[in-house]
């Protein structure tokens, strides 16, 4: 995403409170939803901007960057997308003794999602944490239940950013508590976002707890911090930097941090472990172009795996992940998910 046209098309979808500028006209409807011989589409989605696949890989959780704003569950093996929240089935039960500060449930008239993250947990139960906009700028936090033919979806809490945080993406903790990004502080003006493309640390990591709150993380500070990821020990956080393309590896619970970044070559967005061990990075390269690479997280050696340019009402891909032995790919920018062979 190297043009400011893309720039301009992702203030369009940004939330009030995060906008920077006044939004461009509209653009036209959107080309048809249908197949072709090398990709398959999630289709009537609204800004699928994240993914995260629920253990057992039958069901996949999309944000909704846009429109009217949630949560959708879609189903892995015939593609049907379901809204899990708001919905019927889903619940509210608040978790007052670790999400106490929190003021109740979000406004769900208004609640666009951004990233995910999906804490494992025993018996098919997990902890889904979504960064939330629109009401209020927060840290949602969910029960994930998949026992159910159709998973439900349980509103345990929240954390409200401080001014003036504009979050991104999240990494849960086991504890309740997560990691998030500083994308680009609320209320700056169009400048700043400039030089935060330009390469300017901008921004930070934060991670909260009930007893602590809402804490910097030492070393973190980058140049539009985007998707993070954490190591099964939790004593590493990889991060996506997406205004300087780059991608950094920073030690976690030292008084001095080690921190060790490489270039990408293009506008770096979400991240998510892949199944063989490495780190599958999503984002945009010239123009619509969706770019993924993965990233060897002992060496950072970076293997590219597409480089596909926008086209059939696809482009600006910000996430992959694998599911049913393809990749998953959203953006924040359309209204369909692509699936694309992992071969």
């Amino acid at each position: 995403m190297k043009s400011l046209a893309l720039l301009a098309a992702l203030t369009a979808l940004l939330p009030v409170s995060l906008a920077s500028a006044q939004p461009p006209p509209q653009p036209g409807p959107p080309p048809p939803c249908v197949d072709s011989a090398d990709v398959k589409f999630v289709c009537g989605q609204q800004g699928p901007e994240d993914l995260v696949v629920v253990p057992g890989d039958a069901w996949v959780v999309a944000g909704v960057f846009g429109g009217s704003g949630g949560l959708n569950l879609i189903r892995v093996g015939d593609r049907t997308s379901i809204k899990a929240y708001p919905s019927a089935s889903a619940k509210d039960r608040f978790d007052k003794k670790t999400y106490g500060a929190c003021p109740g449930p979000p406004d769900t008239a208004r609640f666009t999602t951004h990233g995910l993250s999906l804490v494992p947990g025993r018996r098919n139960v997990h902890r889904l944490f979504v960064v939330g906009h629109g009401g209020r700028e927060a840290i949602e936090v969910f029960e994930l239940d998949a026992r159910p033919q159709t998973p439900v979806l349980t509103w345990l809490g929240c954390a409200v950013a401080t001014d003036p945080i504009g979050l991104n993406s999240v990494r849960g903790l086991s504890d309740g508590g997560f990691i998030a990004s500083n994308f680009l502080p609320r209320g700056g003006a169009p400048a700043a976002t400039q030089r935060m493309m330009a390469g300017e640390k901008n921004g930070e990591l934060w991670e909260w707890h009930t007893a602590s709150g809402w804490q910097k993380v030492p070393g973190s500070e980058a140049a539009g911090a985007n998707g993070l990821e954490m190591s099964a020990d939790g004593k590493t956080l990889y991060v996506a930097a997406w205004g300087s393309q780059s991608f950094f590896r920073l030690s976690r619970g030292k008084a001095t941090p080690a921190r060790d970044e490489v270039p990408l070559g293009f506008r770096v967005d979400n991240i998510r472990w892949a199944r063989d061990g490495s780190i599958l990075a999503a984002g945009q390269g010239a123009g619509q172009t969706t770019t993924i690479v993965k990233v060897d997280p002992k060496t950072l050696t970076v293997k590219p795996i597409l480089n596909r340019p926008g086209g059939n009402g696809f482009g600006a891909g910000t996430v992959a992940v694998e599911a049913g032995g393809s990749y998953w790919v959203g953006s924040f920018a359309g209204d369909r998910i692509a699936i694309l062979s992992a071969r």
